[in-house]
């Protein structure tokens, strides 16, 4: 981060796992939950703790410094830096705004069925609706698409680095349902199957059968693709040398499909077997297609193929033979406003160098400098702090907190004065339990008191969309919910 204003409100973090905030000034370790705020200007950093956080402040050339809950550090310059600490000031409407928005993530009627690693679920409910359809469980339909619309024609295919062919979504909501679960057609509506929760969900850059075969269709000789349906195997076309072309069920939890028969989990599947896909030979067949000269190099709508051009196509076994261009690495073809370049090229400090993708981008023939690349400068390295031991979490625990700022008691008085305003279009739900998922445990003496003076504004509700009937034990494959223990 080299400049503006930054929040982290961290609700979960697993055991052991630290996140770390690189400034200019300084590399933040947190090592707890809580919520962190920094502001990083031309010549300083400021960063502050609230809610029972912890982490560890690192300059250039300076000792790992603590900073804990309540409190606020200030550093100026770079090469000599200069430490002030104190208490930290009042929150502000932007905080409270920040405090309220992730009440509302951590509450969203999704998460009942969707695992919390899960990236974008809130926006489930904001554009369809959750119901139990019979084999398949719990399924999310999408509202507002257009007849005739089929799941991953509305976007997209990009490069990326680390994952090969990724799509990118043009929908809001076009984030979970295109990199977990499964796509299922029935009673005449598409619907989102994540399955039976899982304790780890595992990314993919997208769950689909990609079609082949030299074929010369209406497209031209086409390159297509189909979402995969209810337990069918994803064959990647990404990743390690013996993990590409093999079948995998990674972060699936319900049954195991090939060619539309459950199989055992123990069993072997050689991959040239797998010739039947739901979703490609079923009547509701969701083929759509690009001309591979074009796949991955514009923002060009695919076409619906009939199912009579999909049954002429072959499943692609592996990696794709479409190499990407500079465009295949940009989202959009449109344009957006460009930081300065001063601000670009900012030094940030650091406890470890960022990942290199230059020999990635020159195996695929892609240059590594010009103007389409950002350029960024090398971090200035530190010495990553130890990590916090058990017996360290223990004398710091609740009732054993760093001292405050002299006034908080009447500062955090103050703070529940006025109530902020409410996200525009949301109305205000009742009350949230304290069981509610997310919900913290008060961090010291007397912070239950404190809290209810801060006046934190109530999670907004959901005003078009139905709260979703509780999954029955019963349904086909469902699972008592876990909550994942990783990020």
């Amino acid at each position: 981060m080299t400049a503006g204003h930054v929040a982290l409100d961290l609700r979960e973090l697993a055991p052991g796992q630290t996140i770390e905030l690189d400034t200019p000034n300084a590399a933040f370790t947190i090592e707890r939950t809580g919520y962190y705020h920094a502001d990083v200007t031309q010549d300083s950093t400021s960063f502050r703790i609230r809610r029972g956080g912890r982490a560890t402040m690192t300059p250039v050339g300076g000792t790992a410094t603590p900073v804990g809950t309540d409190q606020q550090v200030v550093i100026t310059g770079t090469d000599t830096p200069r430490v002030d600490t104190g208490g930290a000031p009042e929150l502000t409407e932007w905080e409270r705004w920040n405090y309220q928005r992730t009440d509302l993530l951590v509450t969203s009627p999704s998460a009942r069925y969707v695992p919390r690693d899960v990236y974008g679920t809130e926006e489930l409910d904001r554009h369809g609706s959750w119901r139990v359809v019979e084999s398949y469980g719990s399924v999310w339909v999408p509202t507002a698409v257009a007849p005739g619309w089929v799941p991953y024609s509305t976007g997209r295919w990009i490069w990326d680095p680390r994952y090969g062919w990724t799509w990118l979504d043009n929908e809001p909501w076009g984030w979970a349902p295109y990199h977990y679960g499964r796509w299922v057609h029935t009673s005449g509506f598409w619907g989102w199957a994540p399955g039976p929760m899982v304790v780890r969900p595992v990314y993919a850059p997208a769950l689909v059968v990609f079609l082949g075969g030299g074929v010369r269709l209406s497209v031209g000789l086409p390159l297509a693709w189909a979402p995969l349906g209810w337990g069918e195997p994803i064959i990647p076309w990404w990743g390690r040398r013996g993990y590409i072309s093999r079948p995998s069920w990674d972060g699936w939890g319900g049954p195991r499909v090939v060619n539309n028969v459950v199989i055992n989990n123990t069993t072997v599947v050689n991959v040239r077997n797998i010739t039947v896909y739901r979703n490609v030979a079923g009547p509701s067949s969701a083929v759509v297609a690009v001309p591979a000269d074009r796949f991955g190099r514009a923002d060009l709508r695919p076409s619906r193929l009939s199912h009579a051009d999909a049954q002429q196509l072959t499943p692609v076994r592996g990696a794709l033979a479409v190499k990407p261009v500079a465009a295949s690495l940009a989202p959009s073809s449109g344009s957006a406003i460009k930081p300065p370049e001063a601000m670009i090229g900012r030094s940030v400090v650091a406890t470890r160098p960022p990942r290199d993708f230059t020999p990635a981008l020159k195996a695929q023939g892609l240059a590594t400098t010009g103007a389409a690349m950002v350029p960024i400068a090398a971090p200035r390295l530190v010495r990553a702090p130890k990590k916090e031991t058990p017996a360290a979490r223990a004398a710091d625990a609740p009732g054993a907190m760093a001292p405050v700022h002299p006034d908080a008691a009447k500062r955090d008085k103050a703070i529940g004065q006025p109530q902020p305003p409410a996200p525009p279009g949301v109305a205000t739900p009742p009350q949230k339990p304290a069981e509610t998922p997310g919900a913290m445990a008060p961090v010291q003496p007397g912070a239950a008191k404190r809290e209810s003076a801060v006046g934190r504004p109530q999670p907004p509700a959901l005003p078009s969309v139905a709260t979703p009937p509780q999954k029955p034990a019963e349904a086909p494959g469902a699972m008592a919910p876990v909550q994942p223990g990783a990020a």
